[in-house]
């Protein structure tokens, strides 16, 4: 238990902050969770609800119209999820991705100095941008496309919310701590917005075409919640870790294309595996990366994180609870 007050989560009800949720009510903590639900659910807090009554609040609406209402001094931490996710979102809705990402983050951090909260801001990978080597490292340079090309759109309101926290701390504001998601997977996690793994999974439930995008050849890291979510609470308690980026994920890199054959046997589809090139999947001129892959020695040496549920358990459990969930409906 976290001496010190309740634990604010904005995205509390989305895939990763639900996990979260989770974990910090088994270790006896409080949370009060804010969500528009406008890509999360509250479906994801029901267990949560029904397991620690009295220990969870849930506060629906935009970061930003909530935490004004709030007093800072009730919240020992705060970590900030709450964010624009999935590649199809960013290029359908680049408007709403980039008021998103930084007008809620300048309000959770504004919040945050109000009373000096340790606050955790989740960026991503796609930081990096088209990358300057590999593994990727936190102090590395980033190399970003045209304006002209919305999918970089992303990277760039990830990369000025981490501009934005690490000013706080060097200003003496608020503590922050950045870290950067590398392809995080597993229950709960929804297909719709893009993410990979669950698309396929749900593709190969469903006897539908598992649609692979490029050549298949770009490998990533997949990293489950369960052993990422752990990992947030350790680094924000740490002082040393304030005013810092992380990487947060597995080091193994796998094919998209061998992935999409792993779900298919793991789940014994019959489904087909299809490419699809990049510009008939999102837009003309859609670059992605090769490679993605995270140097972890930062991580190890500040929390001595090790990623340990292997892949096949993810898929097979990210598959249990989609059977699961359709057969509720």
């Amino acid at each position: 238990m976290t001496d010190g007050g309740i634990n604010l989560i904005t995205g509390g009800a989305g895939f990763i902050g639900s996990h979260l949720v989770d974990f910090l009510l088994e270790t006896g903590d409080r949370v009060t969770v804010i969500d528009d639900l406008s890509t999360g659910s509250i479906a994801n807090l029901e267990s949560a609800m029904a397991a620690a009554p009295g220990r969870i609040e849930f506060l629906e609406g935009r970061v930003s119209d909530v935490l004004p209402d709030l007093d800072p001094s009730r919240f020992g931490r705060t970590f900030h999820l709450a964010a624009a996710v999935g590649v199809r979102l960013v290029v359908d809705e680049p408007i709403r991705t980039i008021e998103t990402n930084v007008h809620e983050t300048s309000a959770v951090l504004e919040f945050a100095r109000r009373g000096a909260v340790p606050t955790l801001i989740a960026s991503t990978s796609e930081v990096y941008g088209k990358g300057t080597r590999t593994p990727f490292a936190e102090e590395d340079d980033v190399v970003y496309g045209p304006t002209t090309t919305t999918r970089w759109s992303y990277a760039c309101s990830k990369a000025i919310d981490e501009y934005l926290a690490l000013a706080h701390h060097r200003e003496g504001l608020a503590p922050t701590v950045v870290v950067r998601f590398f392809n995080t997977v597993g229950p709960r996690q929804s297909g719709k917005y893009g993410m990979v793994l669950p698309r396929f999974v749900e593709a190969a439930l469903e006897g539908r075409t598992i649609e692979v995008h490029g050549d298949g050849r770009q490998s990533r890291c997949f990293c489950d919640v369960r052993d990422a979510v752990p990992a947030l609470p350790q680094l924000l308690a740490d002082s040393g870790n304030h005013g810092r980026v992380f990487n947060l994920g597995r080091a193994e890199l796998i094919e998209i294309g061998d992935l999409a054959r792993l779900v298919k046997s793991r789940l014994s589809s019959e489904s087909e595996i299809r490419l699809i090139p990049y510009a008939d999947a999102f837009d003309e001129g859609f670059e992605d990366l090769r490679i993605r892959q995270p140097d972890l020695d930062r991580i190890r040496d500040a929390i001595g994180f090790e990623a340990k549920i292997a892949l096949e358990t993810t898929i097979d459990d990210l598959a249990s609870i989609l059977q699961t969930r359709k057969v509720d409906r």
